[in-house]
């Protein structure tokens, strides 16, 4: 409470209502129609906010009408989240805005989160009903209106990165009433022509209201039970319909629509530019290789002449070690001849008559080497040393 007797200062009244204000009124709705609306150079706007009885000035700053896909005009019919505040500098009475969206969209809203909660619970959103999107694809079909500048970017990002890749266009309104049997209707055709390896379902940015034919159930169901891989790209990257949570892959914009489908021309030939460097290279070490190992084995082969050489080196030092053990062998052999010959002439008889002795024989052959052989009378042979004569036994001795 304020003492009744305290003298207030006009900047210490506006503070307290200030807080008074901020502490009374929690961060609440409302609606009504902009005018006097004004950017200023700092990025805040300033309008106020009228319905038939009254108006309110109001303020949203930059760092919240930044967040803003859409910019609101003079008599637009809005609802706002705000606070109540006061400015204390001119004591006026002002709101500051948190968020702001066109009137009845809360209806949007309400209705979108209802079908998706419900497609989500029939499992329409589920990841095994995911298509893959094929990396190569050589036909890619769209889905969008032909004059939609949503498909011009289409066709310039994929001339840009894959110009060889060809396009079918199944022309739709995108917009306004009945565009979401349209839509789906063409999803249909896509889906039983068959004629495409990807389809491609794409708009430009707008309001909720712009791109609410891709928030209907019919949409939705066409898209889940297309066998082709569908790509959602509808609006700019901070808008999401219900078409993006049952599509097998959902694109921020068409531009990054028509990225995903194709590969970069460019990076695939510089892809394939490095991988040949690195095959040339590789094939260089190879050869580079088998031919050091070429030179290590010539230098270990000979020639025919070196190898003959070689033979012919070894033939002689075979004949050498041959004659050498052949003048060996008639060595020993020549030794041994000459000491049997020794031995012979040594028990040879005739060397014993050569110093004096006979040999004495019967005259029927028979050497006498007893004295008991003989008799007187007996007829003997006697062999000298040179010659031989034959003798009478006349007596003999013991």
């Amino acid at each position: 409470m304020v003492d009744p007797q305290r003298i207030l200062s006009v900047s210490e009244l506006n503070r307290m209502a200030r807080e008074l204000l901020e502490t009374s009124f929690p961060l609440f709705w409302i609606s009504g129609e902009i005018s006097n609306l004004t950017r200023a150079a700092s990025g805040h706007w300033y309008f106020s906010l009228k319905d038939q009885g009254a108006q309110v000035r109001c303020v949203m700053f930059r760092s919240r009408n930044a967040y803003l896909d859409w910019s609101p005009r003079e008599g637009d019919k809005v609802e706002a989240r705000a606070v109540v505040t006061l400015y204390e500098a001119r004591g006026d009475f002002q709101l500051t805005i948190e968020f702001l969206q066109r009137a009845g969209l809360g209806n949007l809203f309400e209705a979108y989160e209802k079908l998706k909660n419900q497609l989500a619970a029939e499992g329409l959103f589920a990841a095994e009903h995911k298509i893959a999107i094929p990396a190569h694809p050589r036909q890619i079909g769209i889905v969008t209106s032909p004059d939609a500048a949503a498909l011009r970017d289409v066709l310039t990002t994929l001339r840009r990165r894959m110009p060889a890749v060809n396009v079918i266009i199944y022309p739709t309104p995108v917009q306004g009433k009945g565009a979401a049997k349209l839509i789906a209707d063409a999803i249909r055709t896509a889906d039983q022509r068959a004629e495409c390896d990807v389809l491609i379902v794409c708009r430009g940015g707008g309001s909720i209201e712009d791109l609410w034919q891709f928030n209907e159930e019919i949409v939705a169901r066409a898209i889940h039970v297309c066998t082709l891989p569908v790509i959602s790209a509808v609006g700019h990257e901070t808008d999401f319909t219900i078409a993006d949570f049952v599509a097998d892959v959902r694109a921020p914009t068409p531009t990054a629509a028509a990225e995903l489908t194709t590969p970069d021309r460019s990076s695939l030939l510089n892809t394939l530019l490095q991988h040949r460097n690195r095959l040339a290279r590789s094939m260089q070490n190879l050869l580079q290789q088998r031919s050091q190992h070429l030179d290590y084995l010539s230098r270990r082969l000979l020639s025919p002449m070196q190898q003959a050489e070689h033979k012919r080196q070894h033939l002689s030092q075979l004949r050498l070690r041959l004659t050498q053990a052949m003048a060996r062998q008639l060595q020993r052999q020549h030794q041994h001849l000459q000491a049997v010959q020794q031995s012979l002439a040594h028990l040879n008889p005739r060397a014993v008559l050569q110093r004096g002795y006979a040999l004495v024989e019967k005259l029927n052959g028979e050497l006498v080497q007893d004295s008991n052989q003989l008799a007187p009378g007996d007829q003997v042979k006697l062999t000298l040393s040179k010659g031989s004569a034959q003798a009478e036994i006349r007596d003999k001795g013991t």
